[in-house]
């Protein structure tokens, strides 16, 4: 190979790596400013609900013209009855994951609402072993050891603790890891593009809870102070960059995923997790102790822990797949009578899948 062609291989490769860390840093900054003008806007504008159904909203209208803009595939024709046994429940736990994740951060810090998030990999092997049947290496269990007792030691030591914080955040991330296991079903069923249903379900969620938040929330929004008085836009500031933030987020996130390998992107989403901690602490200054923090910093590591025990498992079984058809004749390949082609096994990308957090 020549200089020349090895100097622009290196180029290549530094202009590809400093990609993934612009979106990287980016998708830091946007998730931190999101978390924290979330907390903001809940001490000042206690509605939960209303907070989601701002985000759905920015959801349903910033997707589609930026979408096509961007080239992203448009639907692909699905069913009416695998729309409503799978599209329907995805949307509905969507909408009740983003309201308890909402007011999980309305009760408790960010910190450590975060800190309980990191049990995903937890809900994720019991649902995955209870829907799938998918039974993990001892690596994997192991790997849980951590997070489970990271997080007792940070709610031990939670200076802010609530009940109903914990509790929420709890089932948030349970929703969260129900949709991942059943968004990655439906991409690989459907072969939708993973915006493109991240669309669909915000604004199927939109519009199945609109008249809920009308009955519920409504009157009580419109009674607030900030819209009493009628010249105090700070809320409304909040609620709208709220929205944007919430949605360029997931678009950063689903940028990042689609540039790196499926463990890489774990790793820089636990280091995210890691990022929001610490800003949060810095700019809401909510109090801690040294404790708090060690058992904050075990469950991300635990979360590490369990990406990498995870990755290993799949090159494993990936190995174990591929060694069978590599070790046969090509000329021994089953030919279907019916074509006379040569049956291939059909390669699918399971990696990606849409990330709730």
């Amino acid at each position: 190979m020549s200089r020349t062609a090895v100097s622009m291989s290196d180029k290549k490769q530094m202009n590809e790596f400093l990609k993934i860390l612009f979106y990287c840093c980016l998708w830091y900054i946007v998730s931190s400013s999101n978390n924290v003008i979330g907390k903001m806007l809940l001490n000042d504008f206690p509605f939960p609900m209303t907070v989601t159904m701002v985000q759905l909203t920015s959801i349903t209208i910033y997707s589609g013209p930026i979408f096509n803009m961007w080239g992203v595939r448009r639907f692909v024709d699905i069913g009416w009855r695998y729309y409503i046994k799978m599209i329907l429940p995805l949307a509905v736990g969507k909408f009740f994951a983003s309201v308890f994740s909402h007011v999980s951060i309305w009760k408790v810090p960010v910190s450590y609402a975060h800190t309980v998030k990191a049990t995903m990999p937890l809900f994720t092997v019991i649902l995955s072993r209870i829907i799938l049947r998918e039974k993990q290496s001892c690596k994997v269990y192991m790997s849980l050891v951590p997070i489970i007792v990271g997080v007792a030691i940070a709610t031990a030591t939670e200076i802010s603790f609530d009940v109903i914080g914990l509790t929420s955040a709890l089932v948030a991330t349970m929703g969260f890891s129900l949709q991942n296991i059943f968004s990655k079903k439906v991409l690989h069923d459907t072969g939708i593009h993973h915006l493109r249903l991240l669309h669909i379900l915000g604004r199927l969620a939109l519009i199945m809870f609109l008249p809920v938040w009308v009955f519920v929330d409504l009157r009580n929004v419109l009674e607030h102070p900030s819209f009493v008085v009628g010249d105090d836009y700070r809320v409304l500031a909040l609620l709208f960059t709220d929205g944007v933030l919430n949605w360029l987020q997931n678009i950063v996130a689903f940028s990042v995923l689609s540039l790196v390998t499926p463990l890489t992107y774990a790793v820089a989403s636990a280091s995210k997790r890691i990022v929001v901690i610490a800003v949060s602490l810095v700019i809401l200054g909510n109090p801690v102790t040294p404790t708090n923090v060690f058992g904050m910093m075990l469950a991300i590591f635990g979360v590490l822990f369990y990406n990498k025990a995870k990755y290993d498992a799949r090159e494993i079984h990936r190995k174990q797949t591929i060694l069978p058809f590599s070790s046969r004749p090509p000329w021994k390949n089953d030919v279907d009578p019916h074509n006379g082609f040569v049956n291939a096994p059909l390669v699918t990308n399971n990696n990606v899948k849409l990330q709730f957090v």
